[in-house]
């Protein structure tokens, strides 16, 4: 097998040590040496030392959690640096070592048979540090906001059933008056925004409940945090859109699609990026998010049709979207959801839906173009025969007689 870089090097990355393998093709044949190195700082510096004394010019190393990330920012912009995937990368059965490890990376470069993964900028970076955090911490408000609707449960004040929103403007009210000490039902009704639906006779049977010191203690934690989170999810927001800020045109692009608001382009741009040249067509960044089914087939048979494990801060984000997509009455995103929900159902349907909102996005940045609906129709025109069997068949079906005739 030809050999595409003689001077190359593998590294098994690991928290604490990286083995190191460079690898030397020479015309006597080829040498590899094996050292060990600290994850520290002067480690890695003495790692950069040792590979640039064996002249190595391409470096591969394994996508190890977080581990690889201080290994790559040394070493970048000394050799050209390769991040595999694990999972593409196994060695042989039975031969399982930091030093095999180290030497099979180093192998498997030197032949060219390593597919790089795609690793940031720095300034992408940051923003996907910054929208994944924002969305721990929106979580993170859910689960308290859960823990509070669990000890009002406990207390008996059946609040959940009757405010859409805990932790809207009547709720927190009730919430903190809760937390000062109130118990009356009729005060604690009063707090109530006058826009909520339900009668007063039932929020104040709802609010009569037995609230223990140990209630309130928990209430105010709950809230607490609750306000601590949200401060945080503000300070994230304005540094995001600093972050955002040269791209700011990309992002309303984006939002011109249903379904996509602020956070949802944020999210996209910080996932795929702006470049899509990395992405030869629609359908490779659609694999790499992992919308699509996955390849697995032998002896001619379709063995699974379950997708890909991709990117899932992208897939949840954009199924959310999607969600929020076909609620909107004429488009063709409402349309191919319930033309596929009928067939395969809701989950392969908003699936679908949330791939093609993906593959719009991927066209709308690279060309710089506004989302072009459809339209809810769209399947009727490209095919009315089939629209005119179907319906046929259906009247036929409910025992009448179908007789077509073209229109003058």
């Amino acid at each position: 097998m030809e050999v595409l870089y003689p001077r190359c090097a593998g590294l098994d990355v690991h928290k604490d040590t990286i083995v190191a393998c460079a690898r030397v093709a020479e015309s006597g044949g080829v040498v590899q040496e094996v050292e060990s190195f600290s994850t520290t700082t002067a480690g890695l510096m003495a790692l950069s030392d040792w590979l640039e004394s064996h002249q190595c010019t391409h470096v591969a190393m394994e996508a190890t959690g977080v581990y690889w990330k201080p290994v790559w920012h040394v070493l970048e912009g000394s050799f050209d640096l390769v991040l595999a995937n694990a999972m593409h990368i196994r060695n042989v059965p039975g031969r399982k070592s930091d030093v095999n490890d180290a030497m099979w990376i180093a192998d498997l470069l030197a032949h060219g048979l390593i597919r790089g993964s795609f690793v940031p900028p720095a300034a992408r970076e940051q923003m996907l540090d910054l929208t994944r955090t924002r969305n721990q911490l929106v979580r993170e408000v859910a689960q308290h906001t859960l823990r509070i609707q669990k000890t009002l449960e406990d207390a008996n004040v059946k609040l959940t059933g009757t405010i859409s929103d805990v932790l809207g403007k009547s709720g927190r009210a009730i919430l903190d008056a809760l937390v000062d000490g109130e118990t009356n039902p009729e005060r604690l009704a009063d707090l109530v925004h006058p826009r909520v639906k339900a009668p007063r006779e039932k929020l104040v049977e709802v609010l009569r409940g037995r609230v223990s010191e140990h209630h309130r203690f928990m209430l105010k934690l709950h809230l607490g945090q609750i306000d601590a989170l949200k401060a945080g999810i503000a300070a994230v927001e304005a540094e995001l859109g600093k972050a955002l800020a040269p791209d700011r045109a990309l992002a309303e692009l984006l939002k011109t699609m249903p379904g996509v608001g602020d956070t949802v382009a944020q999210v996209i741009l910080a996932e795929i990026g702006t470049d899509m040249c990395r992405f030869p067509t629609a359908g490779h960044l659609i694999s790499w998010a992992g919308l699509c089914p996955r390849m697995d087939e032998s002896a001619g048979k379709r063995r699974s049709t379950r997708v890909r494990k991709g990117a899932p801060w992208l897939k949840t984000t954009l199924v959310q979207a999607a969600w929020a997509a076909v609620s909107a009455r004429g488009t063709y995103l409402r349309a191919q959801f319930l033309r596929i929900k009928a067939r395969r159902g809701a989950k392969k349907a908003i699936l679908a839906v949330a791939a093609s909102m993906l593959t719009s996005s991927y066209h709308m940045l690279r060309d710089g173009t506004e989302y072009q609906d459809l339209g809810g129709d769209h399947f009727e025109r490209r095919d009315k025969t089939q629209v005119v069997q179907r319906l046929t068949r259906r009247i036929e079906n409910l025992g009448f007689k179908v007789e077509l005739r073209p229109a003058a």
